[in-house]
């Protein structure tokens, strides 16, 4: 017997209401509940006995990870492909990210690996130029253009591939459910299906998926529970640098971070991205250096700000790579523990190379180039600066001093401020430790 019920579910959030209402209970968002058909089947279902295997047994030959060539894209999988994964792949539109699959499946074409590429978004002549674009390897590449889920499972079942890949996870669709495709029954749905599919072949498959103006990707929160791996394409489109980062994986740690450049041929690797950031740094007043942590990798960004007095009452506040509220703590931090009157002055707030960066290490060098930009002063060119900045002023430690030193004494520069307390740090650098941003300003500027 089968049960046949309305319900609406979330599109942001996955949560279920038996009515319509303005707002998603759960998660908040306006105008997200999508009615749909649910229907529940009554069955009894007998219990399999299964005997458990011992873990001390289990042969790890068939889980032996596949290289995708990219060092970049191999870092933050935690070493390559591990077969029978599902790996989640979101990013804005037009970042790269089927640039980055096609570069990846034409690297495992040329280790004579067996790829299908379905796309539900572009026909395979479309695929076809893309790739004739990229200079792709396609002798070991197959092209489906199919949406309907069974069709492709039993398609690929047939066909055997090692790696398979699905652009995009919200153009395919289950025709058992009668929700249109993109909805939440459907995206959980077919996820499910894949990874199933995934786990019983050894098949290693890739999704890609939609973001939403938030930069989540589109659709429930379970989708992200789902897949053993999920990884965010990030930049700026119109920028050079792309990143990828790794915020869940099993197989792996998600304190990685891969860097390339978009270039004609498509992604390619930037194997020193400290000295690529840095190839057009400006020596101005509102410019300094900030040694980054992408990962475990130090990289060396330029943090710009510049200040000018508004023709407004309310002074403005902008950011690019950097937390607009952490903008505005900061702000008044130097107002009112450093003295810098900063009442009638728009901020705005640069980290060079389309980068994001969240981390407090950034505090101190925003606060310097904010003070610098203000006084007109220029920071001397040889300096670094990183330290979280408190709410009484103080600059605290932060993690991974060592690493960062030692990238900045790489790239030849002699001098750094950072926070208090991190003196055993070995390195030629010659380092300053302020307790307050106060004594940062004094050492920074000082002639």
């Amino acid at each position: 017997m089968a049960k046949q019920t309305t319900i609406f579910s979330c599109s942001n959030c996955g949560a279920q209401s038996p009515r319509w209402q303005g707002r998603c209970s759960e998660c908040g968002s306006w105008n997200s509940l999508v009615e749909e058909t649910q229907v529940t089947v009554f069955a009894k279902s007998k219990g399999v006995v299964y005997e458990p295997l011992s873990l001390k047994e289990i042969k790890q030959d068939n889980f032996l990870r596949i290289k995708t060539g990219a060092v970049e894209t191999d870092r933050v999988l935690g070493g390559g492909i591990v077969p029978g994964s599902l790996v989640l792949l979101g990013g804005d539109p037009g970042i790269g990210k089927s640039t980055l699959v096609l570069q990846i499946a034409s690297s495992l074409s040329k280790s004579n690996k067996k790829v299908l590429y379905v796309s539900g978004e572009e026909s395979p002549n479309q695929i076809k130029i893309r790739s004739d674009r990229l200079g792709t390897d396609v002798n070991n590449i197959f092209v489906l253009g199919e949406t309907e889920i069974n069709s492709i499972i039993q398609s690929t079942a047939s066909f055997k591939p090692d790696v398979l890949i699905v652009d995009s996870i919200q153009t395919v669709y289950a025709a058992e459910l009668s929700s249109a495709p993109g909805n939440v029954s459907q995206i959980s749905y077919i996820t499910n299906k894949l990874l199933e599919f995934a786990k019983k072949n050894n098949v290693a498959t890739f999704i890609i998926g939609h973001v939403t103006k938030e930069g989540n990707i589109a659709g429930p929160r379970v989708l992200e529970h789902l897949v053993d791996v999920v990884l965010y394409l990030e930049g700026d489109r119109y920028g050079h640098f792309r990143v990828l980062r790794g915020v869940k994986n099993r197989f792996g740690s998600t304190n990685e971070a891969g860097i390339f450049e978009m270039a004609e041929k498509g992604l390619n690797e930037v194997q020193n991205p400290s000295l690529a950031l840095l190839s057009q740094k400006s020596n101005s007043p509102g410019s300094i250096v900030f040694p980054a942590m992408e990962g475990t990798r130090p990289i060396l960004v330029e943090v710009q700000a510049l200040t000018s007095t508004t023709p407004f009452g309310y002074p403005a506040r902008k950011t690019s790579g950097f937390d607009t509220n952490r903008l505005q703590l900061l702000a008044t931090v130097l107002q009112k523990r450093a003295g810098v009157d900063l009442s009638n002055q728009d901020i705005y707030v640069n980290i060079i190379g389309g980068m994001t960066l969240k981390e407090p290490a950034l505090d101190l060098p925003v606060c310097l180039s904010i003070v610098s930009a203000f006084k007109n002063k220029e920071i001397p060119s040889d300096i670094v600066a990183f330290g979280e900045i408190g709410l009484s002023g103080e600059i605290r430690g932060v993690n991974n001093i060592e690493k960062r030193v030692l990238e900045a004494e790489k790239l030849g520069f002699k001098k750094g401020i950072i926070g208090a307390g991190q003196n055993a740090v070995k390195s030629n650098l010659k380092i300053f430790t302020p307790k307050t941003i106060t004594e940062a300003f004094r050492y920074a500027f000082r002639d």
